[in-house]
């Protein structure tokens, strides 16, 4: 097997991790539709085969992850030693990734960053009906009107309307999923600590781990936008 092939078939894994998680996003979105149509506070059955679906997601995800990791170290490991070494490529690959495997437990699974974005938006989800069934109409509007002037779409970096917006789970702020992304990987990249780009905030160390999807914020900024389109 040449180099230029496995490096093929990393990029290929690579883009289905990008596909898997566009699905968890999916399958979010749809659960949090399921949330809102809850009549009298009533958890429709499908939310919880969602939230399977969801585990199984963040296991292919987590053992793509770690099947690309190993493959990447063997290859440094082989590139420094003799030509022949290429044909034990795959033997190390497989010894080495079951290693792995083997030491993971499924109850980690719970503590992927989308695994854990589905839940809260889940649980937001519900909330807000249960807020809408016990308050007024007219003060649940007046409610839901303020609340939209006052949440900020946009992002400390780009100064722009999110798109992708991600919540850090230590500070809580908000940022653009792309732009705090380069930012951290640019920073690490020279061997420094991120810290939280929003004026004040006393977070010196920003990590890719702290950084949970808010699909409840996507789809408001969503709405937001169709709203001005109309107007």
């Amino acid at each position: 097997m040449s180099m230029s092939a496995v490096h093929g078939t990393l990029s290929s894994l690579k883009s289905c991790q990008a596909d898997i998680g566009t699905g968890m996003d999916i399958v979010t979105d749809v659960a949090m539709d399921l949330a809102e149509a809850a009549q009298d506070g009533e958890v429709n059955p499908g939310i919880k085969e969602m939230e399977a679906m969801m585990l199984e997601c963040a296991k292919m995800d987590r053992e793509i992850y770690y099947f690309v990791d190993v493959v990447q170290q063997v290859m440094a490991e082989v590139a420094t030693q003799e030509p022949e070494a290429m044909f034990s490529l795959s033997d190390k690959v497989k010894e080495q990734f079951n290693e792995r495997i083997t030491r993971l437990v499924d109850k980690d699974l719970e503590k992927h960053h989308k695994v854990l974005a589905f839940k809260e938006s889940i649980k937001n989800c519900l909330n807000q009906g249960n807020q809408e069934l016990s308050e007024p109409v007219e003060e649940l509007d007046a409610d839901i009107a303020v609340t939209q002037t006052q949440v900020n779409f946009t992002c400390p970096l780009t100064q722009e309307d999110m798109v992708n917006p991600v919540k850090n789970k230590k500070c809580t702020h908000l940022y653009e999923e792309g732009a705090i992304l380069s930012l951290i990987r640019k920073r690490h990249s020279n061997k420094k600590k991120c810290c939280c780009p929003v004026v004040g905030c006393g977070n010196t160390d920003v990590k890719e781990s702290d950084l949970i999807p808010d699909q409840n914020l996507k789809r408001r900024i969503q709405n937001h936008k169709r709203q001005n389109s109309r107007t």
